[in-house]
């Protein structure tokens, strides 16, 4: 299995970005996806998930209403639009797949089995 996430870069507050994963070795529509981030001095941090069908989704309170993110089980490719960027989200962003996820446990870093390599992305005027 590969994930490799790629999109990150420099925008401005208020701005937009949008991040992919692609994946590869796995039957898609089968895993459960995420995106996770990692700041200077913190910990690692959840941002959003999506269900195996891309039906159902969730989100931190940090990024709800501006983050949205879906999937596309015929590209395998999972995306990560981010509106009204702040620098707060300033990251390395990560996404993340796995087949035998439960639902509940979806903000938890440990219970992903696979990752990607990770994404800068940078919020500054």
């Amino acid at each position: 299995v590969q994930l490799q996430a790629y999109g990150g870069g420099l925008v401005q507050p208020g701005g937009s970005l949008r991040l992919s994963c692609a994946a590869s070795g796995l039957s898609f529509n089968n895993y459960v996806m995420g995106w996770f981030r990692l700041a200077p001095g913190k910990e690692r941090e959840f941002v959003a998930g999506v269900s195996r069908s891309g039906g159902s989704t969730a989100y931190s309170e940090s990024v709800k209403g501006r983050f949205t993110i879906s999937k596309d089980n015929a590209k395998n490719t999972m995306y990560l639009q981010m509106n009204r960027l702040e620098p707060e989200d300033t990251a390395v962003y990560y996404c993340a797949a796995d087949r035998h996820i439960i639902w509940g446990n979806i903000r938890r870093p440990s219970a992903f089995g696979y990752w990607g390599q990770g994404t800068q992305v940078t919020v500054s005027s």
